[in-house]
């Protein structure tokens, strides 16, 4: 199914991933140093710019699980792509795409999780209930609505 230009990763240009990955190496730099107040105007500064949540321990810790173009791309897309209109279909072929783990998977997932209500929604694909263990794409946009939330 082909998706909507809404649901698809945003382009982002090779120079924009490189001034997003030098600004990046140049805060890792700043929170491994002893001035504290610069390191974190700089982790503050990021995160104005890109409207994605960090802190120090972002910049520290990337390595052990991305690498840094994989990073500087995350922060040049949408932090939190909410699409309002998003369909159950559209939904499952967003969950085939991050079961297919291709190279857009990690957006993809971003994608799925902000657009369901169901707190911790990757856990349905990545640790799922025991009647989920090998769910279908489906099956897991089946179950995500199935969370309600608490009225306070």
């Amino acid at each position: 199914m082909d998706l909507r230009p809404e649901l698809l990763p945003p382009p982002v240009s090779p120079a924009r991933v490189e001034e997003l990955g030098r600004e990046i190496e140049r805060i890792e730099t700043l929170c491994h140093g002893a001035d504290r107040p610069a390191a974190e105007e700089a982790v503050a500064a990021f995160a104005e710019a890109t409207g994605h949540d960090c802190s120090a321990a972002d910049f520290l810790g990337y390595a052990g699980s991305r690498t840094l173009e994989e990073f500087a791309l995350e922060a040049a897309r949408p932090a939190y792509p909410r699409v309002p209109d998003v369909t159950r279909d559209e939904l499952v072929e967003v969950v085939r795409r991050i079961l297919s783990g291709g190279a857009d998977a990690e957006y993809y997932l971003l994608l799925f999780t902000t657009n369901v209500t169901r707190p911790a929604a990757s856990d349905l694909i990545f640790h799922p209930p025991s009647d989920l263990a090998d769910a279908s794409a489906e099956q897991i946009v089946d179950a995500a609505p199935a969370h309600s939330p608490i009225a306070l």
